[in-house]
């Protein structure tokens, strides 16, 4: 259906996830956490649009978490039923298409992560605090939600917790409040997010400023103070990362960007809307972890501005950030992306050619395979391109599509505006196929900055 009626078709490798009925436009958390005992508290209030004259709508919320009160536009619904990591609910009256919905939920319960073909993800418990990682279907462990990576919304997250902590949440603080042992921090993320996107951090950090007063693009870090020294070594380079990827990928989409690192290990990094959460082990003093600390931070373009519209174009995300290590690497005196991109493809070439890029499976989605055929497919089209017209592709796709959702088909067509050869080959050869191409040999034009 045209217009602002339109609505996302179930994603066909999460198909439990998402809601059909409405476009959520706004959710306004208001949570309260205890750290030493795990227990949320949690309402929810999600004002929506209908897109559908339905008896009854959808949420995805975890069985974890207990459902007290819902309200349905300010009156009790009829009836709601929580099972199976749906919240139900029935209105006493019926809504036209076009019509308000707004939905009020109160819940609570001991959070757990969701568990899925990819491990636990979602709401985790740390040593001392928790945070929250909800790629790709983890916002559920935490809040009735529309989890579909199309369903963007504004969010107001409020969250109270033992003073002594630090909570942060995606946007900008709008106020922080301390009452006697309990401390409550407000933030407003106004630019569209995805709900796997949305995160809370809660540990005991501090904070500090990145770069200078004057950088472009203000930067902060929370990281418990033990790691401050390591940080400032290990993650120094970011302002010049920020300077690079501005050039390369257009302007940078949020109001400003938060490294997290906690005082856990993580096994690997992860991003969200503004925020990139390291664990204590990406902080080894010797700059280890740089190329993830380039990769989190194209996300901001890459997965978070510019966001899949389903999941079997996940490439779109994660062979985007991992180009950008390339780029990162050739620009700061390392190997080029051309090294790089031929290094990696002689490791891919030892490995089983059963993947196909632009289709890898619900199962292997988040392989490696996708994210450096995904790389190889960049670097074979900007050897194509030329420097030039590769990376104005590139701040052209970042500014037409900013804070919308995309498609493998808008960025191939994107592409063709910029190539006097027709592109199909090549995209057939790197994502629609198993078998691993061959890279177009180097032509001599400098790929550095």
């Amino acid at each position: 259906m045209p217009g602002k009626f339109y609505e996302e078709p179930i994603d066909e490798y999460l198909p439990q996830n998402g809601n059909r009925g409405y476009r959520v436009s706004r959710y306004e958390l208001d949570l309260a956490y205890k750290v030493a005992s795990n227990r949320l508290a949690g309402r929810a209030e999600i004002t929506a649009v209908t897109t559908a004259v339905r008896p009854r709508f959808a949420l995805d919320l975890s069985q974890s978490l207990t459902v007290s009160k819902v309200f349905v536009n300010g009156a009790k619904p009829a009836k709601y039923v929580h099972q199976h990591g749906k919240l139900v609910v029935t209105p006493q009256h019926g809504i036209p298409a076009g019509g308000v919905l707004s939905l009020v939920v109160q819940y609570g319960g001991i959070p757990r992560p969701v568990r899925g073909p990819w491990g636990e993800v979602g709401w985790e418990e740390l040593t001392e605090g928790a945070l929250v990682a909800s790629q790709p279907n983890g916002a559920a462990s935490w809040f009735p939600c529309d989890d579909h990576p199309s369903s963007k919304a504004s969010y107001r997250i409020s969250i109270t917790t033992d003073t002594p902590y630090y909570a942060l949440a995606n946007g900008t603080l709008m106020r922080k409040q301390t009452k006697a042992s309990q401390t409550t921090w407000v933030y407003e993320q106004p630019e569209p997010m995805s709900s796997y996107l949305a995160t809370i951090q809660i540990g005991p950090y501090q904070k500090h400023r990145i770069g200078s007063a004057h950088s472009s693009v203000p930067m902060q870090a929370i990281v418990p103070a033990r790691l401050r020294a390591a940080f400032d070594h290990d993650f120094g380079r970011q302002p010049e990362m920020m300077d690079l990827f501005t050039e390369r990928f257009g302007p940078y989409p949020f109001e400003g960007y938060t490294v997290v690192v906690t005082d856990d290990e993580l096994e690997i990094p992860i991003e969200a809307q503004g925020i990139s959460i390291f664990g204590a082990n990406h902080c080894d003093g010797r700059r280890g972890a740089e190329r993830l600390v380039a990769h989190e931070l194209a996300h901001q373009w890459f997965g978070n501005s510019l966001t899949i519209r389903q999941w079997r174009d996940i490439w779109l995300h994660e062979g985007f950030a991992c180009y950008a290590e390339w780029i990162w690497s050739e620009a700061a005196g390392g190997p080029t992306a051309d090294q790089l991109a031929r290094a990696a493809r002689h490791n891919l070439a030892r490995l089983p050619q059963d993947i196909t890029v632009g289709d890898p499976s619900p199962q292997r989605m988040f392989d490696d395979r996708v994210y450096k055929r995904g790389a190889l497919a960049l670097h074979a089209l900007r050897l194509e391109l030329g420097d030039q017209s590769f990376f104005d592709l590139l701040r052209e796709w970042t500014v037409r599509y900013r804070h919308a959702s995309v498609t493998t088909e808008e960025f191939t067509d994107l592409a063709g505006h910029y190539s006097l050869v027709p592109l199909r080959p090549l995209w057939d050869a790197w994502l629609l196929s198993e078998p691993l191409p061959q890279l177009p040999p180097y032509n001599g034009v400098s790929t550095g900055a």
